[in-house]
């Protein structure tokens, strides 16, 4: 996938990629056509979402451009494949100049397929209009984020997600810690684990580590508590070497893994992840750093694949603080990190304004309320998020709490490996090596994956 990327990003300019012309052409036609791709399909993967697009957005769309004389013939062309098959459909689309007009993407594919000349950021395909949309004002510029590279959106995301740490309330009652329970630091955090010991068959924390946990290692260890102590993996250009974040981070999963706070042998075991789950919801778990995917998929006393009869009464959640107060990414004293995907504009649509209207129109409050109805989640908007989970305290935490505060994975093609040399070095740690070991390793590999210490920062 690498190398198909690449061979577009050769070929961009010189008829392959994005287009460079005109993005008011054809805005004035009377009739118009446009296709929407996603990775949904009726009846098989995401039918919800598929549904939500025939049933929905497409007539209420055509119907919304006959009111204003306009003829609109606007068809579905859905997937319900993996998401590598995905990719690399969308990537033969686009170099070839083909494909449909509006589409989804994973976030973390913006960069990647920017840097191949694929896509192009809004402004340049739909214009001036791109930025004066009235809906950027109800997106928190932290979730802006998602469909955002070098400065420049390239689509609007729909949904996203955040990540929080969980506890054990009676547990905590046990241990003598408060049921409100915000630590403000990670020693704060490690302080709530050494009491959290002295409760009988009780481990303290599970922070995802190693490379049995792939890329929930990642995203809930690695990632938030890296936020927390400053840096991101990559920025500015370079990626983020094993300097003192990347030390302090991996000193935090020896003080966990080495005070005996944590599983060790949990790390390293294929379902390791899924047995942390089960061992939260069994009470035998203090406090697990995890996605607000857990909560609603996991530990739901009704549908959850580890149902928690109690989850209601005996949950606690809170935000990832920085290593101390005001040390995180922008001067933050809490963080987060999240994912979702974007919908984008091919840059070689024959109607790039109808199709920025239909992309508009997708996110407007009344088509995010119609696509959530029944089945509540965190959307992009404020606003409507406020309407919507105004009966969910959790969700409603999430949005309100963590959203603003949340950063996103780099979009580009060597993230994948930069992400596994990550995990290698949690479990280098946990297996018992020095931050400092772990982190010279990790340098080491990262100069391979990048292509030399110039592409590095000190971190």
């Amino acid at each position: 996938m690498a190398a198909l990327l690449m061979a577009g990003a050769a070929v961009a300019g010189c008829g392959g990629g994005s287009s460079s012309t005109d993005p008011d052409r054809n805005a004035k036609a009377k009739s118009f056509t446009l296709v929407i791709t996603r990775n949904a399909i009726e009846g098989g993967k995401n039918t919800e979402e598929a549904e939500w697009i025939t049933k929905t957005v497409i007539p209420r769309f055509v119907e919304a451009q006959k009111a204003k004389g306009v003829t609109a013939k606007v068809t579905f062309r859905g997937y319900g494949v993996d998401d590598e098959p995905y990719k690399t459909k969308m990537a033969l689309d686009l170099k070839s100049r083909s494909g449909a007009d509006v589409f989804d993407m994973d976030g973390i594919w913006v960069g990647e397929f920017s840097q191949a000349g694929y896509i192009a950021p809004l402004t340049n395909v739909a214009g001036a209009r791109a930025d004066t949309w009235d809906g950027w004002a109800h997106i928190p510029r932290s979730v802006q984020g998602l469909a955002t590279f070098d400065g420049k959106r390239y689509g609007i995301p729909a949904s996203t997600d955040g990540r929080v740490l969980y506890f054990n309330k009676r547990l905590f009652a046990r241990a003598g810690l408060p049921a409100n329970w915000q630590p403000k630091s990670w020693d704060e955090i490690i302080a709530a684990g050494q009491a959290l010991k002295k409760v009988p068959g009780v481990t303290p924390i599970q922070l995802n580590a190693g490379t049995a946990m792939g890329e929930a290692t990642s995203m809930q260890g690695v990632l938030p508590l890296l936020a927390g102590a400053g840096a991101e993996v990559y920025a500015n250009g370079k990626w983020t070497g094993g300097g003192t974040a990347v030390k302090e981070v991996l000193g935090l999963y020896s003080k966990i893994y080495g005070q005996g706070l944590g599983d060790p042998k949990l790390q390293q075991e294929a379902k390791g992840r899924d047995k942390s789950f089960a061992a939260f919801a069994a009470g035998k778990i203090g406090i697990l750093a995890e996605g607000d995917y857990f909560w609603r998929d996991v530990i739901n006393p009704k549908t959850g694949i580890a149902k928690m009869a109690d989850r209601d009464q005996a949950v606690g959640y809170a935000m990832f603080p920085a290593i101390t107060p005001g040390r995180a990414i922008r001067g933050q004293s809490f963080v987060s990190m999240s994912g979702g995907a974007v919908t984008v504009i091919n840059p070689n649509t024959k109607y790039p304004q109808q199709a920025f209207e239909l992309l508009t129109f997708m996110n407007s409050p009344e088509m995010h309320k119609a696509r959530t109805a029944g089945t509540p989640e965190i959307t992009s908007r404020t606003d409507v998020n406020t309407e919507i989970l105004k009966g969910d305290a959790f969700l409603s935490y999430i949005a309100e709490k963590v959203l603003p505060i949340t950063a996103y994975r780099p979009g580009l093609a060597a993230y994948p490996q930069v992400s596994t040399a990550l995990q290698e070095a949690t479990a280098s740690v946990v297996s018992g090596k020095t931050p400092d070991e772990a982190a010279a390793q990790y340098t080491k590999k990262l100069e391979g994956i990048v292509g030399g210490a110039a592409n590095i920062s000190t971190g």
